[in-house]
């Protein structure tokens, strides 16, 4: 065996319940050549792809390609290969794969295909090809059955683990397997099952970590050690564009078990480490946590602001509110005649939404593992974007692919922050550096003074209704901090991360203006949850809430109105289904009770979302005593077309619910003097229990459409549908997030 394929056999199957393995190398789907077995010592496992090997007792090792951060790709992905494999599921172990690249001639070939967490993506992209390879494989092992009894392949059948003859015989996988593995696919490709015959897709499954989570056994790449390494932590600068003045680390390296201080200099890493640029900062590295945290707090530092020292949240809030009397920086969309349109209606309504800057807060801080020496790097990793982390490596390194490995653990949150992989560029420089293994520890207050965050923006809006409420003008202007800047995208680009220029109500009012402004601020931007569908959604379904009330309409009827007929829409991610939106907003408002009159007290409100090809709606009923905000009732309805794990759409509704109701309710990050004001939890509230829904009660719409990812889908309309319940339950119209300062003055 060749020390690459054992080196690319290692990576694959490394780790897999302790079993050493015997197994073939990675071949594409329909490899011509045959395939080449690899005999390591110890247990007997015959791997029949890149993603399925099976143990002769019929054990079934199937990979999962994605980082999980808690999206439950590692139970979904895994299932979509064991149903077309026709896999007993009790006899199924998952195994988080590790980044699949090889060198080829100098450039990375990829090996398992995407593997990324964001954007709602996994799922629609697995859903054709993972489906592929469960059916090659189930191919090759009932082919291999077919041999071994002397009968046509296609009289045979398969089910949980066993190959079935027409009279009565059956052969367990692990009986077939190594056969199996000598059989080559067809040319032609493999029929994929057709959805009468799922018996795993579609059908609830506990998370695969669940027990390892809830018993505090699941390893995550914050856990993991090398023995003789360095722990490292950074004192950063704590303005987004600053320098260093002055350093005296004597004190520092007193402290026992400190063993190197070592600057980092941004303009030495600058074009090497992605879009986002290192803080400058000073690294201790000790033998242990408490010594290295120790080192830093005895540092004495000064730093110098070298633009924004002055910055605040303040004075940015009175930039938008100067640009938005201007001409935009850009005109994303101009249907029709807004002006005219807006002077002729017989109703205008005007308002509009602050959003402010927000954490991400993952449960996990930044860190990362990191192994370098002049022939190899190896990398622990929470890192939601592999194939961003392994091009840092490699520009910094200069490695070829092959020499790189990065594995990914399970991840203790995302939520978009982990895109951006600055925390891996600080550990492969300090492991550079310093000739060991390095494990770099982000502390909470790291991770809140120096994130990504959600942009700051400013929504205006304006709109005109005809006699009978129809809405005929509509107007959005929005100002606000692009997450592109500074990325390297060019200044005409800048919108687009902050606007969608088909978001609602675009392509069903006939006068339609949406216009973007820039705000620049030094603060360090980037995706979070459903970027820009979060804000903008607030935005657009509280302000069909004011137009209902303004114009006496029933909020619901107003957004069938415009939703119905149903008709396909053109967007940038496929089609919208005005049909399908307008059936998850009926369900809500069905659900909730919408018509029927609520208690004393007590409002409802809903709103509804298109993103990532997905559908959501929520409805909530509330009331508000002397200052406090109840739940009484919660529900969310999606349309993400086929299910494959209702138990984990559930989940990620539920949690994106929460996690939007938390945000909206109480988060806010604040710049004073050029620096973040919030440190830690206690100045960045998460919201409690006790402060949110006993219960989110989630509806999934049948249907038969290709599914899609519900990663995020559960956060853009909560919080709108909060906003539009309190109104109803009290009379006032909260406008500007979070809301908990406002509900305090409330009766």
């Amino acid at each position: 065996m060749s020390e690459m394929d054992r080196r690319r056999f290692l990576k694959v199957m490394l780790g897999a319940g302790g079993a050493l393995i015997v197994g073939i190398p990675l071949r594409a789907a329909h490899a011509a050549t045959p395939p080449v077995p690899l005999a390591l010592l110890g247990d007997n496992w015959t791997r029949l792809s890149a993603f399925v090997s099976i143990e002769p007792n019929g054990r079934t090792l199937i990979g999962a390609r994605a980082p999980d951060t808690g999206q439950g790709v590692r139970t979904a992905l895994p299932r979509i290969i064991a149903d077309e494999l026709d896999a007993d599921w009790t006899r199924v172990e998952v195994l988080a794969l590790p980044l699949g690249v090889e060198d080829d001639n100098g450039k990375p070939r990829w090996l398992y295909g995407p593997q990324h967490a964001g954007g709602s993506r996994n799922i629609p992209e697995a859903w054709q090809d993972l489906r592929s390879i469960g059916a090659a494989a189930r191919w090759l092992l009932r082919n291999a059955a077919a041999q071994r009894w002397n009968l046509p392949a296609d009289r045979l059948t398969t089910r949980a683990g066993w190959v079935l003859s027409p009279d009565g015989r059956r052969l367990d996988y692990g009986e077939l397997a190594a056969a199996a593995a000598q059989l080559q696919l067809p040319d032609a490709g493999v029929a994929l099952k057709s959805a009468s015959d799922y018996r795993l897709i579609g059908q609830p499954a506990r998370d695969v970590d669940a027990r390892a989570i809830v018993s505090g056994r699941q390893a995550y790449a914050f856990d993991q050690t090398w023995g003789d390494g360095y722990v490292a932590v950074i004192a950063r600068c704590p303005y987004a564009e600053g320098e260093l003045e002055h350093l005296d680390d004597s004190k520092a390296r007193a402290v026992a078990g400190v063993e190197k201080i070592i600057p980092i200099s941004v303009r030495e890493a600058a074009g090497l480490i992605g879009e986002v640029p290192l803080a400058p900062g000073i690294a201790v590295l000790a033998r242990d946590t408490w010594a290295a945290l120790k080192g830093r707090t005895q540092l004495a530092l000064r730093w110098r602001a070298r633009h924004g020292g002055d910055a605040s949240t303040d004075a940015l809030a009175q930039q938008a509110a100067t640009l938005l009397k201007g001409t935009p920086t850009t005109q994303v969309r101009n249907d029709g005649d807004f002006a005219k349109a807006f002077k002729a209606a017989a109703h205008r309504i005007k308002a509009e939404y602050h959003v402010p800057f927000v954490a991400h807060a993952t449960m996990e801080p930044m860190n990362c593992m990191a192994l370098v020496t002049s022939a190899r790097a190896h990398l622990i990793a929470p890192t939601q974007s592999p194939r961003r982390a392994f091009e840092i490596v490699r520009k910094l390194t200069r490695l070829d692919a092959g020499s790189i490995l990065i594995e990914m653990p399970r991840i203790g949150g995302g939520y978009g922050r982990r895109l951006d992989d600055d925390y891996i560029a600080e550990a492969v420089l300090l492991a550079q550096a310093a000739g060991k293994p390095i494990k770099l520890l982000w502390m909470r207050e790291d991770d809140m003074t120096h994130d990504v965050y959600r942009p700051f923006g400013v929504h205006r809006l304006a709109a005109g209704t005809d006699r009978k409420g129809r809405i005929a003008a509509w107007q959005h202007h929005l100002a606000s901090t692009s997450r592109l800047w500074h990325r390297g995208v060019p200044s005409d680009q800048l919108w687009t991360s902050e606007m969608q220029p088909d978001a609602l109500p675009a392509g069903l009012v006939p006068n339609l203006q949406l216009g973007w402004y820039a705000l620049d601020f030094p603060l360090w931007r980037g995706a979070w949850r459903a970027p820009s569908h979060d804000s903008n959604t607030f935005a657009i379904e509280s302000f069909l809430d004011e137009i209902a009330h303004a114009t006496h309409q029933d909020p619901l009827k107003l957004r069938l109105a415009l939703l119905q007929p149903a008709r396909p829409l053109p967007v940038q991610d496929g089609t919208f289904d005005s049909g399908r939106l307008a059936a998850v907003l009926k369900q809500a408002a069905d659900s909730i009770g919408w018509g029927q009159r609520p208690p004393a007290g007590h409002g409802r409100g809903l709103a509804c979302a298109y993103s990532a090809g997905g559908y959501c709606a929520h409805a909530f009923e509330v009331s508000v005593q002397s200052g406090k905000l109840h739940f009484h009732r919660a529900v969310a309805v999606v349309d993400v077309g086929r299910v494959v794990n209702p138990l984990g759409l559930d989940a990620q509704i539920m949690g994106g619910t929460l996690d939007a109701l938390s945000t909206a309710l109480k988060l806010e990050i604040t710049v004073k003097d050029g620096q973040v004001q919030q440190q830690n939890f206690p100045e960045y509230p998460i919201a409690r229990m006790r402060e949110l829904p006993r219960a989110v009660e989630v509806i999934s719409i049948a249907s038969t459409a290709a599914p899609v990812g519900a990663e995020d889908l559960g956060v853009p309309s909560a919080a709108p549908a909060l906003a539009n319940a309190i109104f109803a339950a009290t009379g006032k119209r909260l406008r500007h997030m979070p809301f908990a300062a406002q509900l305090a003055h409330m009766d």
